[in-house]
């Protein structure tokens, strides 16, 4: 048990635990933007369109705080992997951080903009941005678990996102944004008492839930030749997690008419956190996929407990605020005031 309470362990798995968060919030944004891009025309897709706004809109911007705490935690406690990654994976990054910034003023410009015209260039740019940025999010998770990125840096620009195992995961993001911003959207619209919604969203969660299965079934495939050690340690250590998330999911499209909103959201969230700590346990203790353990690549002793002690700091001041943020967002209190 010592072995595992390390200092380094633990700033570890709070860098995980922003990863996670980050995945879960922000992909339930990301999963909006997708269902924006695919709700049709502008009659046919104003009113699912007009409920994706209300719900994203008060803590989309909030929602990029983990991944900045992501970022900072990475560059001081590991700092040989923050280099590595950057230098090998810098092309997917830059097109994530293009993502991201595109996606921030589509949706900006679309709310306060007048013109027909300028309203569907600022959301077509939202809606665009919203999923290749989690699919390029999804390459470099690729990337990383399959171990093409050297500890060294400087890795492949080109096949180091490029390759089977980065294209399942830049497609199976795209895909749990989907399926968890739809089972949100069930529980935005039936806490409106938007029936149609409802049932609207209802069945793009099952298209979403059968699109995910479909792709992770056969990327077992794809793993089991592509990133060998992920593929074992996903049967191993990390198969419980994967079971839980199956579980989650299931009761989650079982429940979709009977459960309450707030049963459906945690439904949602233990299905899609439940595969990705799967997923870092099946890593551990690499940070890189096949090599470059945690105690390898931490940073000096006092340097990691700084990290700890502004963390607990900052989960003190931040965590109520952004609970705040959204229990006030859930119960509509924000468009009231």
């Amino acid at each position: 048990m010592s072995d595992v309470l390390t200092v380094p362990n633990v700033v570890a798995a709070v860098l995980f635990g922003g990863v996670l968060l980050y995945a879960v919030f922000g992909g339930a944004d990301f999963g909006g933007g997708f269902w924006d891009l695919v709700a049709g025309g502008a009659e046919r897709g104003r009113r699912p369109r007009a409920l994706i706004e209300r719900a994203i809109g008060p803590v989309w911007e909030a929602n990029h705080v983990w991944l900045v705490f992501i970022l900072v935690v990475m560059w001081t406690a590991f700092s040989s992997v923050f280099s590595a990654i950057m230098t090998t994976l810098f092309v997917p990054l830059s097109l994530a951080a293009l993502g991201i910034v595109f996606r921030g003023s589509g949706f900006a410009f679309r709310r306060i903009t007048v013109r027909t015209q300028e309203q569907r260039a600022s959301g077509a740019v939202f809606a665009v941005s919203s999923v290749i940025t989690p699919f390029f999010f999804g390459t470099i998770a690729g990337g990383i678990a399959s171990g093409r990125v050297p500890s060294s840096g400087n890795g492949d620009a080109v096949t180091s996102w490029i390759n089977p195992t980065s294209i399942l995961g830049g497609v199976l993001a795209v895909l749990v944004c989907a399926y968890i911003a739809a089972m949100f959207l069930i529980a935005e619209a039936r806490r409106r008492r938007l029936g149609d919604l409802e049932t609207y969203f209802r069945r793009r969660a099952f298209a979403a839930a059968l699109a995910a299965g479909a792709i992770s079934i056969a990327g077992i495939l794809v793993l089991r030749d592509d990133a060998h050690r992920l593929y074992t340690r996903l049967l191993g250590p990390g198969l419980p997690f994967v079971i839980l998330s199956i579980v989650c999911g299931l009761a989650a499209l079982a429940l979709v008419r009977r459960a309450s909103p707030t049963i459906l959201r945690l439904l949602a969230l233990g299905a899609v956190g439940s595969v990705i700590v799967g997923w870092g346990v099946a890593q551990y203790p690499e940070m890189l996929g096949t090599h470059l353990s945690i105690a390898a690549a931490s940073s000096p002793r006092a340097t990691m407990v700084a990290v700890l002690v502004v963390s607990v700091a900052a989960a003190l001041l931040v965590v109520p605020s952004l609970a705040l943020l959204y229990v006030l967002q859930q119960r509509g209190r924000l468009e009231e005031a």
